[in-house]
């Protein structure tokens, strides 16, 4: 479970730094940064709804600081 959401993460920030290199490269000309922000919003839509129902389906527990302080 850790692993895919690892590679997801990974696959949203070379996403992000390839935006970054075409827009180094093309200085806006052409539209593959604009494809390569579209699947960086798309994977981070797709980890957060995995997020979703692998704690619905009860495949990951929520821990850390509780919800209510007091």
């Amino acid at each position: 479970m850790k692993v895919l959401i690892v590679i997801l993460f990974l696959a949203i920030v070379a996403s992000l730094g390839s935006a970054l290199m075409f827009l180094m490269q093309d200085q806006g000309r052409s539209g593959r940064m604009a494809w390569a922000l579209t699947w960086r919003v798309g994977l981070s839509i797709v980890l957060f709804l995995f997020l979703l129902l692998a704690h619905a389906l009860g495949w990951i527990d929520a821990t850390g600081v509780p919800a209510t302080v007091g």
